[in-house]
Parts: structure tokens; C-alpha cells; sequence
């Protein structure tokens, strides 16, 4: 009778052990996932783990299938979350504002305006310069083959220059938009840092 005892005892203590154990396991596979980008899959992943599991996994899956949800959709709302983590992460976003996201329209105006001018509003001084170099040498000799009426000449030099205006305006607009991005990663980053979570998903 005392061996079945303490034999019943030894499961009741080793089942929550083992079921923590493949929590921690799911919670890091979900973690590798959002490492490799697989974003949806380790939301899916976290929340499952969250959902199967109680105690501090539960907790730490639900949050951080909440972060990870957030840097896919690229969301700064804040996060109301009832707990330490929670806590730490609204502390975070009080002392941290989110990047404000940058409008690309405006560097695509500038570059299609004046070839260099949405890269030197961007502050990229030195990428200006080459655009500038590239389009308006091209430019000039479209006019002066077009003065000498130089037919062929003219429509060659006339679509280079347009091929490499084209190439600026493009240039401009996806700094523009990676420079946006970078800045949300950073700042989502450190929110996550702050979270107190394990695991780097990045």
C-alpha cells in the first residue's frame, strides 16, 4: 500500500514537470520560427502553447504571441497585459514612442521633382550626390542632342536619362521605406527586451 502511495506521489509530481518541460520546448520552437520570419506560424505556435499550458509558459506565450503579432502587422498600439511582463512593457512604451512611420510619397515627389532632392531629404547626402551625377549630365546632352536635332541620338540619350531618373525616384522611395522599417525594428526590439521574455526572436 505504501508503494502505490508513493508511487502516485511521484506522478503528481513529475507530470506538471514534464508538462512545464514540452511547454518550454513549444515556446522555444515557436521562438526559432519568428527567428527564421516565419511570423504567422510562431503566432500560432505561442498561442497554442498558451493555450494548452498554465503557469509562467502560459503567461510568457500569450505575451509573446502578442509582440511577435504586433511586429508582423508593424502595430504601436499599446499593450494592456495584466502581469510584470505587462508592466515592463507599458513602462517601455511610455518612456519610448514609436517611430512615426515615414511617409515614402514625399521622397518619390522630391526625386521625381529635382533629381537628388529625395535623397537630400532623406539626409542622405552622399546617395544625392550620385543621383544628382547619374540624371543631370544625362540630362544636358538629351537638350543639346535635341538642339542639334540629332534624331536618334536624342531618343537614346533621352531614355537613359529616363531609365536612370526612373532608377533615383525608386532609389528614394525604398530608403525610405527601409529606413521606416529599420526604426520599428529597433524600437520593437528594445520593447522586447524590456518584456523580460526569454529568447531572442530576431
Amino acid at each position: 500500500m505504501l508503494r502505490y502511495a508513493s508511487l502516485l506521489l511521484l506522478l503528481l509530481v513529475i507530470a506538471p514537470l514534464h508538462a512545464g518541460a514540452s511547454a518550454a520546448d513549444a515556446y522555444r520552437q515557436g521562438i526559432a520560427l519568428a527567428v527564421q520570419g516565419r511570423d504567422a506560424q510562431a503566432v500560432a505556435m505561442l498561442r497554442g502553447v498558451a493555450a494548452s499550458s498554465s503557469g509562467v509558459w502560459r503567461e510568457r506565450a500569450a505575451i509573446a504571441a502578442k509582440l511577435i503579432d504586433m511586429r508582423q502587422r508593424q502595430d504601436v498600439s499599446r499593450l494592456e497585459i495584466a502581469s510584470l511582463n505587462g508592466v515592463l512593457l507599458a513602462k517601455y512604451q511610455l518612456l519610448h514612442a514609436p517611430p512615426q512611420p515615414s511617409d515614402s510619397r514625399f521622397a518619390g515627389i522630391f526625386a521625381t521633382v529635382f533629381p537628388g532632392a529625395g535623397h537630400a531629404w532623406l539626409g542622405r547626402w552622399h546617395d544625392a550626390g550620385i543621383a544628382a551625377l547619374m540624371v543631370w549630365p544625362m540630362l544636358l546632352l538629351t537638350f543639346w542632342a535635341a538642339k542639334r536635332k540629332m534624331g536618334p541620338v536624342t531618343v537614346f540619350f533621352a531614355l537613359l536619362t529616363l531609365w536612370l531618373w526612373s532608377g533615383s525616384v525608386f532609389s528614394a522611395v525604398s530608403l525610405a521605406e527601409r529606413g521606416a522599417f529599420e526604426a520599428y525594428v529597433v524600437w520593437w526590439q528594445g520593447l522586447w527586451q524590456a518584456s523580460g521574455l526569454p529568447g531572442r526572436p530576431w
